[in-house]
Parts: structure tokens; sequence; C-alpha cells
């Protein structure tokens, strides 16, 4: 496992689990929580889940480190759009485990061009993907011209 030096640490408490509330200690993000239907749960109007937040998370992480990889390249890749979905569900072994799917678009870009970027941004670059790799099937599609 590699060390880091800290540049920053974020900071959140959550309180009630899957159906209550998680807030950052600075006050930037405040949310109610609650399983959705699909899950068993109440899926009360106007909530999130972890999984939302990691989607997003994640998507923004992402797209930070493509266009990183591409001023490497001396390309722009600030226009990309980066989705992210995150899945759960129960596991073979035993309780439940995340799935993600990235998805780049950039129509600036030829598609094999795009691929590698992201691709390099995925392997190298974005700690998202870093602290998945090995622990969550992450997969990677890419839409360029």
């Amino acid at each position: 496992m590699d060390t880091i030096q800290p540049l920053f640490t974020a900071s959140a408490t959550a309180s009630g689990g899957r159906n209550g509330h998680t807030e950052a200690s600075d006050g930037s993000v405040s949310a109610d929580l609650s399983v959705p239907k699909a899950m068993g749960g109440p899926g009360r109007p106007h909530t999130t889940t972890p999984e939302h937040f990691f989607a997003a998370g994640y998507a923004a992480c992402f797209g930070g480190a493509l266009d990183f990889v591409a001023r490497d390249h001396k390309k722009n890749a600030r226009q990309a759009s980066v989705t992210c979905q995150v899945s759960i569900g129960p596991r073979e072994g035993g309780g439940f485990g995340l799935a993600v799917k990235i998805q780049v678009q950039d129509k600036s870009f030829p598609q094999a061009e795009l691929a590698a970027l992201a691709r390099e941004a995925h392997e190298r670059i974005c700690p998202y993907s870093h602290a998945t790799r090995g622990n969550v099937h992450v997969e990677l599609e890419v839409s360029g011209v």
C-alpha cells in the first residue's frame, strides 16, 4: 500500500446509518439519507445515498485527473463530461459490494486519443481509481469522435 503526504483532508460525520443524516465538518455538505426502495428501504423523497456521494466524488476527481493528463500531453480536456454510475449489491462472498461504470465524453477528441487519455488518468492519476483497484469492478466507457 502506498503512503501519502496529505495536502487536504475532508471530514464528515453520519448518524442514523443509511436512513440518517450526514454532514461535512466545514458545513459544505449536509444531506439526509434514505435506503432506496429498490433495496427494500423507504426511498424518502429529497434524500440521497452514499452511492450518490461516491459517484459524484469519483466523477469530479476523474475529470480532474483527465484534465491533468491531457495538460501533460499539451491538450485541453476541461470540456469533457464524466459520468459515474455506482451500483451496490450482494457479493458472492457475502455482504455487499460496489461496481462502477465511468463514462467519459468529449466530442473535441478523436476516440482513440480520448480513450488513451482516460486510461492514463485511470491507471496513473485518479486517487479514486487507485483506491478501488483490485477491490471494485470499474468499467471505463469513452466517447470521442
